[in-house]
């Protein structure tokens, strides 16, 4: 395929992975936040067991306290994190984590003058744990729930990895009304399985190795997954314990149901068509030694694929770069945003 002649592609080549402390659980929130929830859903009549289930409002809306939780459709609650003022970025992270892996670029940005929303997705963190709906439909439509009950306008869609397709998936399914600005970093757009129309991708073979992991010992799993995540397994690495165990412990918060699930919802999700509906500025972000997500089947792809789409690809940096890159990627994400 010949690359879009409206694409630009910038290489840049990013100093030594910097160490990051990792982020410490609100545990007394988490607590308290879904027993605020529980006591405001107990609130309607329950006096007949037949009865049809109603839609439910957002049972919290903690703004001034920095998040909350909306209520989506199918009644899964979804909690967010809500910091700052001014023009609304909204952060979607990869699997099997939580909001919390962007604290880092959310701090920067509200510093700078911008309001910055993350949310668990559903399974994940503090958000219920669906038995169904685990797939990347229901995940931009989550997105789309948090941005309307926010009444969010000319945002900045920014995800990682799974993430990445979530936004994706979020602006074909929603349109870009809402949107001004799109980020995907890691990304798994177009697809990550290997098809026949889809030569480059991963064989089926990986994915099923990674659900027996899963299944297995998922412990054990994501604290072997967290090395190549962040490039710990290469030579002359300076990633922190405290950012491998932070991984750990992130990961271990998913409930296995969506963890499992969303395996098939990142591999086989075929993207293509979407990409073609972006009709939004564009900052596809890559590291070169991605060993999750690796760039010739994704990024490089994608980039061809969206009109005015700018590739940034980090020289040698892994697929958790919003850790070990964070300055550089703070700073890209601030001149994009402001551009």
């Amino acid at each position: 395929m010949s690359e879009n002649s409206d694409t630009n592609v910038v290489s840049s080549r990013i100093p030594a992975a910097a160490d990051i402390g990792a982020s410490r659980r609100d545990m007394l929130l988490r607590g308290a936040g879904f027993g605020a929830a529980a006591l405001a859903m107990a609130g309607g009549s329950t006096s007949s067991a037949a009865a049809e289930p109603q839609k439910m409002h957002p049972p919290l809306n903690m703004k001034n306290n920095g998040g909350g939780y909306v209520v989506t459709e199918d009644n899964t609650m979804i909690y967010y994190k809500d910091w700052g003022s001014g023009q609304p970025v909204v952060f979607s992270h990869g699997w099997p984590l939580q909001a919390d892996v962007w604290d880092s670029q959310r701090m920067f940005l509200s510093q700078n003058g911008f309001r910055t929303i993350a949310h668990d997705r559903r399974g994940g963190g503090r958000s219920s744990q669906s038995w169904d709906n685990n797939n990347l439909d229901t995940y931009a439509d989550d997105l789309a729930t948090v941005i309307e009950t926010l009444n969010l306008k000319d945002v900045i869609l920014v995800g990682h990895s799974t993430g990445g397709g979530e936004v994706v998936r979020y602006v074909a399914r929603h349109g870009s009304a809402r949107v001004a600005k799109v980020v995907t970093i890691g990304a798994i757009p177009p697809l990550m399985l290997k098809t026949p129309s889809n030569p480059g991708g991963l064989p089926l073979s990986v994915f099923d190795a990674i659900r027996a992991g899963v299944l297995a010992d998922r412990s054990q799993f994501y604290k072997d997954l967290s090395l190549p995540f962040y490039g710990a397994n290469r030579p002359g690495s300076k990633v922190s314990q405290g950012v491998l165990e932070s991984f750990w412990l992130w990961s271990m918060q998913a409930g296995l149901k969506g963890t499992y699930d969303c395996i098939q919802a990142f591999s086989d999700t075929d993207q293509t068509e979407d990409l073609k509906m972006i009709d939004r500025p564009m900052l596809i972000i890559h590291g070169s030694d991605d060993q999750i997500v690796p760039i010739d089947d994704s990024a490089l792809i994608s980039a061809k694929r969206v009109k005015n789409a700018t590739l940034k690809i980090y020289q040698g940096a892994p697929h958790g770069l919003f850790a070990t890159n964070q300055d550089e990627l703070n700073a890209d994400l601030l001149a994009f945003a402001k551009a």
